[in-house]
């Protein structure tokens, strides 16, 4: 009895090894993976890439050889109509091996075959990957530019804690056009008129005083217990 070009022999003759490749790899087709031995994945492995490289072509010659092999009518369709074109730009490499490990009983070596992501490992897919990520990079630094101050001043607006406000400028004084001093801790604001106003350090300041309570700041001296 002649022996197989590769691999061991399947079954008890080349015609039962046949059926079983070919129930295996309808079955691969039909779910996308198998588990199975380690020996008849490896001798699947090239069956169903022939099969997908024929699905590639879809012309008929090709699906009546995969019908000779693939008896399922509705596995052929999702062959040539679903599994060829997913991978139309792929030149090869359709199905990935994984071993598992040994099978309780026997002890046999088992392994899982399963047909790759064609969108997600093509080269293509790599090379739009790799780029991505350096445009992403890019666009935290223009918005760290746009917040910056034009004219190049320590004056800066308080963005995102309140309306109409400022913070002091590096020497502590007052941004031009603004009177009302801000205080965060006690969340009261103080007028020129008010007589803690010397004394008080301004952590935010503000132009006018519906600006500081649309900020949510009480004007210093309108309640009892108001201090410094």
């Amino acid at each position: 009895m002649p022996t197989p070009t590769k691999g061991a022999r399947l079954g008890g003759s080349p015609a039962h090894e046949k059926l079983i490749l070919s129930n295996l790899a309808t079955s691969l087709f039909e779910h996308g993976a198998i588990t199975t031995t380690a020996a008849k994945a490896k001798r699947l492995q090239p069956l169903a890439e022939q099969m997908i490289t024929k699905a590639k072509r879809g012309d008929l010659n090709s699906r009546r050889q995969v019908m000779k092999r693939i008896k399922d009518k509705s596995v052929v369709h999702v062959l040539f109509t679903e599994i060829g074109e997913r991978y139309a730009d792929r030149p090869g490499g359709y199905t990935r091996i994984t071993k598992l490990g040994p099978r309780k009983g026997d002890n046999a070596p088992m392994a899982k075959i399963e047909l790759v992501e064609a969108l997600a490992d093509s080269p293509k897919a790599k090379k739009t990957a790799k780029k991505a990520p350096a445009k992403k990079a890019a666009a935290p630094k223009a918005e760290e530019k746009a917040d910056e101050p034009q004219d190049g001043s320590v004056q800066d607006v308080v963005a995102g804690k309140f309306d109409n406000s400022a913070a002091p400028l590096e020497d502590g004084s007052a941004p031009e056009g603004f009177t009302i001093k801000g205080n965060e801790n006690s969340m009261k604001f103080h007028t020129t008129e008010s007589p803690w106003y010397d004394q008080t350090v301004a952590e935010v300041w503000f132009k006018t005083e519906a600006d500081a309570e649309a900020a949510g700041f009480a004007k210093a001296g309108e309640t009892e217990d108001d201090d410094k």
